[in-house]
């Protein structure tokens, strides 16, 4: 474990790096907002389509083990939001709380962390999760919370859903990145060095992004606060790890990449739906702020855990 976790070291240094430059000053929100741009739209794009260019549909296609991430993350979702219902939450707040504990970082975090410490193969996992987490449980949230605001869903949200996938760079890289593998064609070689290096960016810069985006949250209400934390960092992987292992039979190094990626802290996208909604945003602001923080304890032992298997 040791070993994990001074192999994690330099990714939560390159966090608390940029952390330490935004907390500063010195690099302030709007420069933030522009190297989050940079890596969502471009760097972090052209990562997933040289990923998903190497792959075929069928490599994606594991369905134990995205039934056995779908009912974790459902049963995770109910359990959650239960307990917000009671303790009198509104909807949007018990929604929002039930999304935090489920919507890890996998782009920005777990696409460079788990390929180097899972080794290539768990590309395909990877990329199953953040599709699930992008189209299936975005799709969900937007669905109830329309639909508990006005009442019904509108004839116009399919169209406005497909749409909002279809601006995601990080869902579009991927698709674009199948496509070309279908076609059997090989990458040009301009093309491929392009990519290489536009890609190599995404790491260290997500990273850095990552820990800058943090230096202007703060932490409010504590014990909520620590239940979602808890909720993502422990429940989500525990789930997982009882849905692949017991109820479903996933093999073992796949299992080891969902558990593993369930064990990462929450998303900052979850923090922009909480604001676009008004649902509760201080408290998701903080829930990233403290799980990823505490995570730099956790996800090596996670992590130590599945390269067991």
């Amino acid at each position: 474990m040791i070993e994990i976790f001074l192999k994690t070291l330099p990714f939560f240094c390159l966090i608390g790096l940029g952390f330490g430059a935004g907390r500063s000053g010195f690099f302030p929100p709007e420069a933030t907002a522009y190297l989050t741009k940079f890596v969502f739209y471009f760097a972090l794009s052209a990562m997933l389509f040289g990923f998903a260019a190497n792959l075929s549909m069928a490599d994606l296609l594991n369905p134990r083990a995205a039934a056995a991430y779908l009912w974790a993350c459902g049963a995770l979702y109910v359990l959650v939001m239960a307990i917000a219902f009671l303790r009198r939450a509104r909807m949007e707040e018990a929604l929002i709380e039930a999304h935090c504990s489920i919507i890890g970082n996998t782009g920005f975090l777990g696409v460079p962390l788990l390929v180097v410490l899972l080794g290539p193969d768990s590309v395909p996992m990877v990329l199953l999760i953040l599709t699930i987490d992008l189209i299936v449980f975005s799709s969900l949230f937007t669905i109830i919370i329309t639909l508990s605001r006005d009442g019904r869903v509108d004839s116009d949200l399919p169209r406005k859903l497909l749409v909002a996938v279809a601006k995601n760079p990080m869902v579009m890289a991927m698709v674009l990145g199948l496509v070309w593998a279908a076609t059997g064609f090989a990458m040009p070689g301009i093309a491929n060095d392009f990519l290489t290096l536009l890609g190599a960016a995404a790491t260290p810069c997500a990273l850095f992004a990552i820990g800058a985006s943090l230096a202007d949250k703060k932490v409010e209400r504590l014990a909520i606060v620590s239940w979602l934390s808890f909720g993502k960092l422990v429940l989500h992987p525990a789930l997982t790890a009882f849905a692949a292992l017991v109820l479903f039979g996933v093999d073992p190094q796949s299992a080891g990449v969902l558990i593993a990626a369930a064990a990462l802290p929450v998303a900052g996208n979850v923090f922009i739906l909480a604001q676009h909604y008004n649902a509760g945003p201080a408290r998701v602001s903080a829930t990233i702020l403290v799980s990823t923080l505490v995570s730099i304890a956790t996800v090596p032992v996670v992590i130590a855990w599945v390269t067991s298997f």
